[in-house]
């Protein structure tokens, strides 16, 4: 079935995805009676009670919030489609509108970076692979970070923030990833032991879903309420445990980690608003009915400066 409408319709006032307002639509006129009496199927009618209070919260936004989505392939809206998915998600369950502003990182200097950055109520730096567009990422952080913006790093966006926190923070200056300058002194983000550069990138992949274990009393904590986590992974580089302990001492909560405590899957400035930075892609557990813990923290965070 198709029908030639937008993606969002305009209700009172407000936008509410048309697809969210579809199956309502639909069972009013038997739908699923209809595709299962056609298919020779049986089934109870769906459950609709817990979409139809979602679609009531939409209607009933009311505030409106911007998050500053910093990226390398932000001309390409879709290439982050998941996050920002996701925000949008978060602001249904907050009552907010998310406006999403597309940040181009390769754009962004130390110079320029609070005028860009200007009228922000939240940052999120998503994934990302290669050091196209990397610098802007990284004075992004360290103007969250300063500034105390609400700061959300997924996968490269948290080893931006792991780079410029050692570089400007615990003072070296010259810190980067293997993946950007495999001749660094101080590779802060690099291979585990364990890992080759002598394969295929996708060799060396972790990939899929992984288990974490979230420090008690931190930030993360608060945001899942469970100490033992499960989210997917696609990335190459790790957390470098040779600076474990000079990060932390000088203020960077390692506040995830596998199960056997060797991969740092998590990081967070606890005494900020909120500033998160995760390994793994918690996006695509996301869902418009269960929006994700980390992406409603920081939404709702963001909301609070606004106040």
């Amino acid at each position: 079935m198709f029908c030639n409408v937008k993606p969002d319709c305009v209700i009172e006032n407000r936008t509410l995805p048309i697809l969210y307002e579809a199956p309502l639509m639909l069972e009013q006129k038997d739908f699923s009676l209809i595709v299962c009496r056609e298919l020779g199927l049986w089934t109870r009618a769906p459950e609709l009670e817990e979409w139809r209070a979602m679609v009531e919260r939409i209607r009933a936004i009311s505030s409106e919030v911007t998050i500053g989505l910093v990226g390398k392939y932000v001309q390409l809206h879709d290439a982050y489609l998941s996050v920002a998915e996701a925000l949008h998600h978060a602001g249904y369950a907050l009552g907010a509108k998310v406006e999403i502003r597309w940040i181009d990182s390769e754009t962004i200097t130390g110079e320029n970076v609070a005028e860009i950055l200007k009228g922000c109520d939240g940052l999120i730096v998503p994934g990302g692979f290669g050091d196209r567009g990397v610098p802007g990422m990284i004075a992004a952080a360290r103007y969250a970070r300063e500034k105390d913006i609400p700061y959300l790093g997924i996968c490269l966006g948290m080893q931006v923030a792991v780079i410029e926190f050692a570089r400007h923070v615990c003072g070296l200056a010259d810190a980067d990833s293997g993946e950007f300058d495999p001749s660094s002194p101080h590779k802060v983000i690099d291979f585990l032991p364990d890992q080759s550069d002598t394969v295929s990138k996708g060799g060396t992949l972790r990939l899929g879903a992984w288990p974490c274990r979230i420090e008690p009393g931190s930030r993360m904590a608060a945001c899942y309420g469970e100490e033992l986590i499960s989210e997917r992974h696609r990335h190459r580089y790790e957390f470098n445990n040779e600076y474990r302990e000079l990060l932390a001492e000088a203020g960077l909560r390692l506040c995830g980690r596998s199960p056997d405590g060797r991969i740092i899957e998590a990081v967070e400035l606890s005494e900020k608003r909120f500033f998160l930075g995760v390994q793994y892609h918690p996006e695509f557990k996301s869902r418009p009915n269960r929006p994700h813990p980390l992406f409603v923290a920081l939404v709702e965070a963001a909301m609070k400066g606004k106040q």
